[in-house]
């Protein structure tokens, strides 16, 4: 069982207590009503998939239900590590060299 560590609670739970809420630091429009449709359309629904590291949103349902960001391989299905929402991107991942 995939074990995800909430930062709020500061402990390491299962998988099942938790619901992924999409793409992380995705910056929203302070104005949504004067977008294009196609600004709109990107910002609603096309996100990027890549393959490797990625920076989540996760939400821990069946715990605290605070949101928190994650950093995760999609390769190995690993979280590299979960921070508190509202704090900024990791600019060096645990392990990483330099």
């Amino acid at each position: 069982m995939l074990l995800i560590r909430c930062p709020y609670c500061e402990e390491e739970r299962p998988e099942l207590e938790f619901r992924n809420a999409g793409e992380a630091h995705i910056a929203r429009s302070a104005d949504i009503a004067g977008e294009s449709d196609d600004d709109f359309e990107k910002f609603f629904f096309i996100r990027s998939n890549p393959k490797g590291i990625i920076y989540e949103r996760w939400r821990h349902m069946h715990g605290c239900a605070r949101f928190f960001n994650a950093v995760r391989d999609t390769v190995s299905d690993k979280f590299l590590m979960t921070y508190k929402a509202g704090e900024p991107k990791p600019a060096k991942l645990p392990g990483a060299s330099k």
